[in-house]
This record gives C-alpha cells, sequence and structure tokens, in this order.
C-alpha cells in the first residue's frame, strides 16, 4: 500500500477546521494547522463518521452569511 489515505488496516483521524470542513487524516501524521481531531477510529469508521456528520458541505462562513441576509 503506498497511499497512507487508503490503507484500511491502519488507524485514521477525522478532523474539522473553523469552516465546519471535515478531513480524513493518517493517526501517524501531524495534524495541519487550523484542524481538530473530532474522531478517531479505523478507515472505515472515520468515513462513517464523516458522512454521518458532514451533512452540509458549503463552508459555515458561507451558511452564517447567506442566514444573516435572508
Amino acid at each position: 500500500m503506498t497511499n497512507p489515505f487508503e490503507d484500511p488496516e491502519a488507524e485514521y483521524l477525522v478532523l474539522i477546521n473553523e469552516e465546519k470542513q471535515y478531513s480524513l487524516w493518517p493517526k501517524f501524521a501531524e495534524v495541519p494547522a487550523g484542524w481538530t481531531t473530532v474522531h478517531t477510529d479505523d478507515r472505515a469508521s472515520c468515513i462513517e463518521y464523516i458522512n454521518s456528520n458532514w451533512t452540509e458541505m458549503r463552508p459555515h462562513s458561507l451558511v452564517q452569511q447567506m442566514k444573516a441576509t435572508a
């Protein structure tokens, strides 16, 4: 396996940023600035977590802006 994002045996993190966007991240890699870990498990569980929780694809700031102008 050469791609660390596709190893079903590895542990992963689910990250979230201030725009409430999610990312699947290998556990061995340093978490990038601006991202926070919200879940840790195997790849399938992390993908399920993202699919269950990332229901709004628009950046949070855009959603807030649209609500303010509505």
